[in-house]
């Protein structure tokens, strides 16, 4: 059983920026994060592979959201700027056993096998 915890969620003004980390128990084969907003389904954000640090984006955070990996302390880091309204959800971070090729990987709920409790994402005017 892989533990996925989160840290860094707040509330931050719109512009503003926020970092949330990810630190996993053990490797998989990838981490993503998904956020959940009310009235929403749970929507990907971004994903990164730990072999050779392949990055996936959702559209909503192309731009404007970076995430990075550090090999040695198995965690990820999801670098927000340019905050919007419509990015306060609760961010979960998740871990991935799929080894996937190509374009389109790590966009799906079930792609992943382990999950965080999540961190509260809160973006104020």
């Amino acid at each position: 059983q892989v533990h996925v915890t989160e840290s860094g969620g707040g509330l931050v003004q719109a512009g503003g920026s926020l970092r949330l980390s990810c630190a996993a128990s053990e490797r998989t084969e990838a981490m993503g994060w998904f956020r959940l907003a009310p009235g929403n389904e749970r929507e990907f954000v971004a994903a990164i592979k730990w072999s050779d640090g392949t990055t996936y984006y959702a559209d909503s955070g192309k731009g404007r959201f970076t995430i990075s990996r550090d090999n040695a302390k198995n965690t990820v880091v999801l670098q927000m700027r340019s905050l919007k309204f419509e990015d306060a959800a609760v961010y979960y971070c998740a871990g991935s056993m799929v080894d996937c090729l190509g374009s389109g990987c790590y966009e799906e709920v079930n792609d992943y096998d382990y999950w965080g409790q999540g961190t509260q994402v809160t973006v104020s005017s």
